[in-house]
């Protein structure tokens, strides 16, 4: 997983408390990264209509949609990140060994599995509720 997804939600669940159009400087600043980062993850969103923009001097990022409709799976695949995955093959499938010749396929199973999980989970993980648990004995900013 790429740290784009944590970028991207937490650029949502900001955009959403400000309910205001937000410059990448802006949403970069309190995302702790710089501008550029943030407009490559947030043309991803607008593409996946999650965010829209606004041109001109007073142009930005702005979060339209009910955050109790928007969930975590639709930002990560919006993204096209996938949550587990390995960067990494074990074994060799020329090898004569059975576990040498068939680890990497199984593997790439278990990880897709349990990608399948986490992206189910994630399904159930709402922009409000995290605003919520954000909020829930702190006070707005």
């Amino acid at each position: 997983m790429t740290s784009e997804f944590t970028v991207a939600v937490h650029a949502i669940v900001f955009l959403n408390h400000k309910k205001t159009i937000l410059a990448s400087d802006v949403l970069a600043e309190n995302v702790c990264t710089n501008p550029a980062r943030i407009r490559k993850v947030m043309a991803k969103l607008k593409k996946a209509g999650l965010v829209v923009t606004k041109e001109g001097i007073e142009g930005g990022y702005y979060f339209d949609q009910d955050p109790n409709a928007v969930n975590l799976q639709q930002i990560c695949d919006a993204l096209d990140t996938k949550i587990v995955s390995s960067g990494w093959r074990s074994g060799n499938s020329c090898l004569k060994c059975l576990i040498a010749s068939g680890m990497a396929d199984i593997m790439d199973e278990i990880y897709e599995d349990l990608d399948d999980a986490c992206k189910k989970r994630l399904s159930q993980i709402s922009i409000q509720n995290i605003d919520d648990k954000i909020f829930k004995s702190k006070p707005a900013l």
